[in-house]
């Protein structure tokens, strides 16, 4: 494993760096074995019906910082995906305690064809400084399209140039779509200019913050946390400049999603001194079990973590039994990202459900950490078993239709939108939630599992749009197996 280098202005792709993959058919005990045994191999598609970018997983951790701006540079269509992020942003304020959310400033510097010809640098150039005096941002962040990268343009020095111009942190994040199939690229290649450029040296080291790198998710970690005398220093969204560049001061590091924020939490242990928690995030009783006892030792306060995990299981778990038994037997199939799959794969597993498969967006053998304890879908397989029908897939929904069609499961839990409009067709409950922590915890399960209830009960509108909607695929399509299209050794 190589150590992480901040000295370098762009991150090494997953594929190379961690030997991720994007193709795999089987169950999940085989690519357990694989995974472990460095024998994975990834499987090609002679067939492609669609590739997310990796900019846009930059972009939406750095859109969602605060005092932050952001220019897309390249041509505006690249920047089309970023208003979302300011969707996101103003929605899910509340659930964050964030009483006035700010307008997000995203920009694009909008390079034509005489840029693409004679270089984009000036352009480039003049934006930071225009940027600069719409919106006096702390720091300002520069991603890098396609188009940028193959006309040549030398980003890292313009963004060096106007940093020593303006006096703040002027980022550049080269996290162009043809860098990297794995589209997660995009997330390290965001935190490694947070690292870079905004995380100091600690001065002090405080025992009462504790680092959470997350999404967007709801507030769960203040009251967690607050039993062991310390608060979240969440590592964006909602983050801003100063509470970025003393990340380096906390206790530990957390993280609700190691798919998110495996490369910042090994760069916090590595360049900085702040310890990672390991352990995958707190979904399911046995693995928030782990997750509590590991928090406990690394701040040496195990006592406070038993007594805590003994106060929720006595006031949670006689509400779980009875969830399980109106859940018992249902069949459930899930597609998400890796880290958030195989937590959900736990959960419904937890809840009484079984797993008939999963389509999984893509899958790290290792994480930056290089540690077995790091392995979220071993873990679920050592905790409840193997799953049938597991599929890697970077949102290849023609696969997921055709599974869909074979399996015929009760409910679908999807992360991403768009996932869950394909199990309605099929008249099959789907389920999506955007909060990441709403079934973390013991508690978690008991929401989750409610909400899964209300869902699977509540069928009419499903049935009844499956009985009047158009499948676009044929039926020559879901009569062939999922994978016809996927070639190659596993």
């Amino acid at each position: 494993m190589k150590k992480i280098n901040l000295n370098m202005p762009e991150v090494e792709v997953r594929e190379n760096r961690l030997g991720s993959i994007t193709g795999f058919q089987g169950n999940a005990e085989e690519l357990v074995k694989c995974s472990g045994s460095g024998k994975l191999c990834d499987q090609k598609r002679s067939f492609s019906q669609c590739l997310d970018c990796s900019i846009s997983k930059a972009a939406c951790m750095v859109t969602l910082i605060q005092d932050a701006a952001v220019i897309c540079h390249g041509p505006v269509g690249c920047a089309s995906c970023l208003h979302e992020f300011a969707f996101t942003y103003r929605v899910n304020a509340p659930l964050r305690n964030v009483a006035r959310p700010t307008q997000r400033r995203i920009f694009s510097t909008n390079i034509g064809e005489e840029e693409t010809v004679y270089g984009g640098g000036d352009k480039l150039a003049e934006s930071i400084r225009s940027v600069y005096k719409r919106t006096q941002a702390k720091a300002i962040f520069v991603l890098s399209t396609c188009a940028a990268a193959i006309i040549g343009d030398d980003i890292e020095s313009v963004t060096d140039e106007a940093e020593k111009e303006l006096g703040i942190p002027i980022i550049a994040i080269f996290c162009e779509g043809f860098r990297s199939k794995v589209w997660t690229s995009g997330f390290d290649a965001g935190y490694h200019g947070i690292a870079r450029k905004l995380i100091k040296p600690a001065e002090v080291h405080r025992k009462d913050v504790i680092n959470v790198i997350n999404f967007w998710g709801s507030d769960v970690f203040t009251q967690w946390f607050a039993a062991f005398g310390a608060k979240p220093n969440y590592i964006t969204p909602y983050s801003t400049i100063d509470s970025l560049s003393h990340s380096s001061e906390a206790a530990v590091t957390i993280q609700a999603c190691p798919t998110l924020g495996s490369y910042l939490g090994a760069a916090l242990e590595q360049e900085f001194g702040v310890p990672e928690l390991k352990t995958p995030p707190p979904y399911g009783v046995a693995q928030t079990d782990r997750w509590f006892r590991e928090l406990g030792r690394i701040l040496g306060k195990e006592e406070i973590a038993e007594q805590l995990i003994v106060q929720k299981k006595a006031e949670y778990l006689p509400q779980l039994e009875k969830i399980r038994e109106k859940l018992k037997g249902k069949l459930a199939y899930v597609t998400a990202g890796a880290a958030h799959g195989h937590a959900l794969l736990s959960v419904l597993r937890e809840l009484g459900l079984r797993a008939v498969g999963a389509a999984i967006f893509h899958h790290d053998p290792v994480y930056d950490s290089n540690t077995d304890e790091a392995d979220a879908l071993a873990q679920t397989v050592r905790d409840y078993g193997n799953i049938p029908n597991y599929n890697v897939c970077d949102k290849q929904e023609f696969e997921l239709v055709n599974m869909l069609h074979h399996l015929k499961p009760d409910v679908l839990l999807a992360r991403h939108g768009g996932m869950t409009l394909w199990g309605a067709k099929f008249g099959i409950p789907s389920l999506l939630i955007g909060d990441e922590h709403f079934s973390m915890g013991y508690e978690g399960l008991i929401r989750y599992g409610n909400r899964l209830i209300e869902v699977i009960e509540n069928d009419e509108f499903v049935k009844n749009l499956e009985k009047h909607t158009i499948n676009p695929y044929t039926s020559w399509w879901l009569e062939q197996k999922p994978y016809t299209f996927l070639k190659g050794e596993g």
